[in-house]
């Protein structure tokens, strides 16, 4: 049992913050019956929603799929800083996060999608039908390479593309886009997955991203599908909605949009992805994360007792 596994080193690491000497034996059941307490409590709290909720004061609608459960944006805050382990400014700019129906976020196995929009103006899809992605991931992993070095110089892990996860699919009529890359950071064996799903809008694009481990691509590829009916712009934020030489546009189409325009221009990195590779270490895994959170829930406790 993975989760199992994970509650031991918690423990382990727990207790050596509160001074506790660790030894060969294993935590008794009551110790490990604690820890479990302790993340079901935390989880009961994040308030999740279900059915139709409403993105960004009513630019977007979520019909939360059966398969899924939805945290506003205090709640997504809340599981990535204090559940997952990121830093504070993870959470900054998410609109909520969709956690699978089925699965505990704080289980080694738990991946949840982060909801963003970037207000990056109207993306052109002219270009999508022409796209040659095996050349385009030809270009995107030459650019990672060349910028491995400046990363590196700054102390952070080198982050390797190694290819398609998912071939990109774009959706003309709907104006929806999804791809996935597999990730290598510091030439680690366990490659990352990221999962992107794009939904382009008169003002911008609204975001989607799953990011987990490799071993969670086929749950998240056979969520795609209802997640892609079931987010859809408002009437007056949808793509038809724009209007030419008024609104705002993007300077880039679909291929700069898959190859990370915007987040180049904002700095190569940006939102979640950013935050995880300044702590330098990828913090998504529930089993990891839950370290942190209940080191921190338990250091607190002794420090009130303390004073």
């Amino acid at each position: 049992m993975r989760l199992c596994l994970s509650l031991l080193l918690a423990f382990t690491i727990v207790a050596t913050a509160s001074g506790q000497t660790p030894s060969d034996e294993a935590p008794s059941a009551e110790d490990l019956a604690a820890v479990m307490e302790a993340m079901a409590a935390f989880e009961q709290s994040l308030n999740y929603q279900t059915g139709q909720v409403s993105l960004s004061g009513g630019m977007a609608t979520i019909d939360v799929p059966a398969a899924f459960r939805f945290l506003d944006a205090a709640g997504a805050s809340r599981l990535l800083v204090d559940g997952w382990g990121n830093p504070p400014g993870a959470a900054d700019g998410v609109l909520g996060m969709l956690i699978p129906a089925d699965l505990s976020p704080m289980a080694d196995e738990g991946w949840g999608v982060v909801v963003t929009f970037e207000e990056t103006g109207y993306v052109d899809d002219a270009d999508a039908a022409s796209l040659d992605f095996d050349d385009l991931l030809g270009q995107m992993q030459a650019g990672s390479e060349s910028e491995n070095a400046a990363r590196a110089e700054q102390g952070f892990e080198t982050i390797r593309l190694v290819g398609w996860a998912e071939p990109p699919s774009y959706d003309s009529s709907g104006h929806k886009l999804y791809w996935a890359k597999e990730l290598e950071f510091g030439g680690s064996p366990d490659h990352t997955l990221n999962y992107c799903i794009r939904f382009l809008g008169r003002r911008g694009v609204l975001e989607l991203n799953a990011v987990s481990a490799m071993g969670q691509l086929g749950d998240i590829r056979s969520a795609t599908g209802s997640l892609l009916t079931s987010v859809a712009f408002n009437e007056g934020h949808r793509y038809e909605d724009y209007v030419p030489g008024v609104d705002k546009a993007a300077t880039y189409g679909v291929a700069g949009l898959i190859a990370g325009a915007a987040a180049a221009k904002a700095g190569l990195f940006k939102g979640l992805i950013v935050a995880i590779l300044a702590a330098k270490k990828l913090l998504i895994v529930g089993g990891i994360a839950a370290v942190a959170f209940l080191a921190k829930l338990f250091g607190g406790k002794k420090d009130e007792a303390a004073g």
